[in-house]
């Protein structure tokens, strides 16, 4: 999806497909908050657009769902719309019982939701472990920590 999204974008397309899984109960609230988030931001962000959603998976506890929306860009205002539908976006699935990411990892685009959700506990762990097995920093620097820096 990154690289179908960052083409488009380069013809005047948002286009952004937004992971998450949740329990069976909290779904029709979730599906409600983010139809209505998603619908009030594609309107005031990019003049209107278009909003999906599809199960990927279905769990004995809870489906996940991915919303997809699509929508006219402004001529060289692209990724700032991005960032604004993304932001309002991730806030409401947080907001609302859904997780940031279901199974495509975490990643950069996702890691200021996921520090929030993320227990400190959880930060202390895989810093350390981290810390043991990668001291230079050369793994994957960023993506679920914060980058420190490299040691020689």
């Amino acid at each position: 999806m990154p690289y179908q999204r960052d083409v488009l974008a380069q013809h005047g397309m948002i286009v952004e497909t937004f992971e998450t899984a949740c329990t069976w109960d909290r779904f029709p609230a979730l599906h409600a908050a983010v139809t209505d988030a998603a619908t009030t931001a594609l309107r005031e962000i990019c003049g209107g657009g278009v909003l999906t959603c599809r199960f990927t998976h279905v769990y004995p506890d809870g489906p996940a769902p991915y919303f997809g929306v699509y929508a006219g860009g402004r001529w060289g205002s692209q990724v700032q719309q991005w960032d604004e539908l993304k932001a309002v976006l991730s806030d409401t699935l947080l907001a609302n019982g859904g997780t940031i990411t279901h199974h495509h990892a975490v990643g950069r685009d996702h890691r200021p939701w996921y520090d929030r959700q993320r227990p400190d506990l959880v930060a202390a762990a895989l810093g350390a472990a981290k810390q043991r097995l990668d001291p230079a920093g050369v793994l994957n620097p960023g993506v679920l920590l914060p980058t420190q820096p490299r040691r020689p």
